[in-house]
């Protein structure tokens, strides 16, 4: 257990600053999140043809209401946690990839709805929009992030060691 928490701690150590160098974020974080707006302006379509996507921002031409998908609000940080736990639990190598990658969408299929909904809310309510843009949306990604990590080692095989005889 305290390798664990040992090796998680360095991966945040190390994955959290990297996020930060200005090539990364100018060549891996900034496209990312413009392309979170294009999706979530490609899903807004279907039902609202009155919304825009301008690198990272999400735009109503009905209204002018505008959002600004920020540092910390593409589901990045959450990734980084996972993947920091996913890589500092022993397990195969090939468990590890596959739970990145799951783990990855699923955290980004959330904050897409998360963003989707902040879209609207803001429209309809400052208050409301800021409550949930702080306090719940925040709270539920790093939720599923521990959730996917969770569901990540009930599917793992066990070791010889742990199969009954």
């Amino acid at each position: 257990m305290l390798r664990f928490i040992v090796l998680f701690l360095v991966y945040l150590a190390i994955l959290f600053p990297l996020e930060l160098v200005p090539p990364v974020d100018a060549h891996v974080i900034l496209p990312f999140t413009a392309a979170i707006a294009k999706v979530s302006v490609w899903i807004v379509g279907v039902f609202d043809p009155h919304a825009i996507a301008y690198g990272k921002v999400l735009q109503s031409t009905t209204n002018g209401f505008a959002l600004s998908i920020e540092r910390g609000c593409n589901g990045i940080e959450a990734v980084i946690i996972l993947v920091s736990a996913m890589l500092a639990f022993p397990a195969p190598w090939k468990n590890r990839l596959i739970g990145i990658g799951l783990g990855f969408v699923a955290i980004q299929a959330l904050n897409l709805v998360r963003i989707i909904s902040l879209f609207y809310l803001g429209q309809w309510n400052a208050t409301w929009f800021q409550w949930f843009h702080l306090y719940l949306w925040q709270a539920l990604i790093v939720l599923d992030a521990l959730v996917a990590f969770l569901v990540w080692l009930r599917y793992l095989p066990r070791g010889p060691a742990a199969r009954p005889a």
